[in-house]
């Protein structure tokens, strides 16, 4: 044996480091490290000082291996230094660490034995058993040791990328979940914790937030401070909030709640409200409730409907049916082809229920058209229509009052009006113009002014 070998041999029981098993300890307690050449051909260099107090101060160099069968744990590096009264280890260079539980890659490793603590750093690479994996300028980590602490713990900063492996029930990997923060808590293999400018992808979705937790066994997120989700896909949409919870099921992303100052914008319908509720099959929106004390409002090119609670139909991502309860009130804007108005139709009710006409719509990326606008109860209804003077710049006016009022539209213009019980209104038409009431020779008579359109009333208690 070389007189260098012989050092090392010698040297190693002096540093064996105790380390605690992630499984019930091994016999003993404690886990001898022996080490050995990283390239038998190239024996390292030793140097072992023993200290005042006895305690020794041990330095190996040139390629190092050291192992604990007793706890699965291997240790590579360039050089070592163990310092015997602290129980502190340096591993420096070409680092490479792994247990049952953690394995990584590091320039440098600091290992606190008293502590089971191990910090790695420049260009650490980690990986866990169900494959997730972390990158980044840092990872502390702290070993899970019984009656230390129940499960091992990672924190990084300096802004890591973290791919999360998702299993299924079979245990089938499916597409990773990316995670970047500037810094990201680890809790065993489930637990997320991140902060500083979160950035989640999955594959159905892009999240950022200043601030995210995830758990992965139950496969739900927290998104906090300005947080924003996007749908991706050929009907996209975005979710704002003050708190978004996201939940899945199999993997699939399976329904939001936004929480405070909620917003969703789609293609089809933008809603706010101050708690949002969608609902998503296969990644897209297929149901949205809406409601909180500031009252939920839907709004499109098309309608604009406001009441205390909303319930947006909207299978495949393309509204059909929209339900506004207590209080409710619709507007949409007439066809300008046909009238030419700066006013809207309104209609107002304890409820209201507008459908579109999606079957119809053979273009799946253009908007259904309303259908139909139904109110419930004290209802009130506003509408215009072309005048009987085409030469009029002005619609003609229909206002009524029942129970109940249904409005059927075709081509945005209302067709038929139904009025249940407690039937009344008026009918207004704009003036005839000057031309063809006015003498054929002499000054033309003053024009009468049409009567202005009447405005929705304000909202009533219930």
């Amino acid at each position: 044996m070389s007189r260098a070998l012989f050092l090392l041999a010698a040297v190693a029981p002096v540093i064996a480091l105790s380390v605690a098993a992630q499984q019930p300890e091994a016999p003993g307690g404690r886990c001898q490290f022996q080490f050995e050449p990283r390239n038998p051909a190239s024996p390292p260099r030793v140097n072992s000082v023993q200290q005042p107090s006895g305690a020794r101060h041990s330095y190996v160099g040139g390629g190092v291996r050291g192992f604990c069968p007793a706890q699965s744990i291997t240790i590579i590096a360039d050089s070592v230094e163990y310092y015997e009264d602290t129980r502190l280890m340096y591993l420096i260079g070409n680092v490479e660490y792994d247990e049952p539980r953690l394995s990584l890659d590091a320039q440098r490793i600091t290992y606190w034995q008293n502590e089971e603590r191990v910090l790695s750093e420049g260009n650490v690479d980690a990986t866990l058993p169900s494959g997730t994996n972390l990158k980044g300028p840092k990872v502390d980590y702290y070993r899970a040791v019984p009656r230390m602490r129940p499960q091992s713990r990672m924190i990084s900063d300096g802004r890591p990328t973290i791919r999360i492996i998702e299993r299924d029930s079979l245990g089938s990997a499916s597409d990773p979940v990316i995670v970047i923060a500037n810094t990201v808590v680890m809790m065993a293999d489930s637990l997320v914790y991140a902060s500083g400018r979160v950035e989640l992808t999955r594959p159905d979705v892009i999240a950022r937030a200043d601030s995210a937790t995830m758990d992965n066994g139950r496969q739900s997120a927290r998104l906090m401070r300005q947080p924003v989700i996007e749908g991706r896909g050929e009907r996209p949409f975005k979710l704002f909030g003050t708190v978004i919870d996201i939940f899945a099921r199999n993997r699939k992303l399976e329904f939001a709640i936004a929480r405070g100052q909620g917003r969703a914008v789609s293609e089809d319908v933008t809603l706010t409200a101050d708690t949002l509720d969608f609902r998503l099959v296969d990644s897209k929106l297929h149901r949205a409730y809406a409601w909180g004390k500031s009252r939920a409002r839907a709004v499109s090119p098309q309608y604009d409907i406001i009441a205390d609670s909303l319930d947006v139909r909207m299978p495949a991502q393309r509204v059909s049916e929209v339900y506004g309860v207590r209080d409710a009130f619709a507007q949409s804007t007439p066809d300008s082809l046909k009238i030419r108005t700066t006013e809207k139709d309104w209609l107002r009710g304890d409820t209201i229920m507008a459908q579109f006409d999606t079957a119809s719509t053979a273009d799946t990326t253009s908007r259904a058209q309303i259908k139909q606008l139904v109110a419930l109860g004290h209802a009130r209804s506003l509408y215009q229509l072309a005048p009987r003077d085409t030469a009029s710049n002005r619609p003609a006016i229909n206002y009524v009052v029942g129970r109940d009022i249904s409005l059927a539209f075709q081509n945005r213009e209302v067709q038929t009006v139904t009025i249940t019980e407690q039937a009344h209104g008026v009918y207004l038409e704009p003036a005839l113009s000057a031309v063809q009431v006015g003498p054929a020779t002499g000054p033309r008579p003053p024009t009468q002014p049409s009567p202005a359109p009447a405005r929705p009333p304000e909202r009533t208690s219930p």
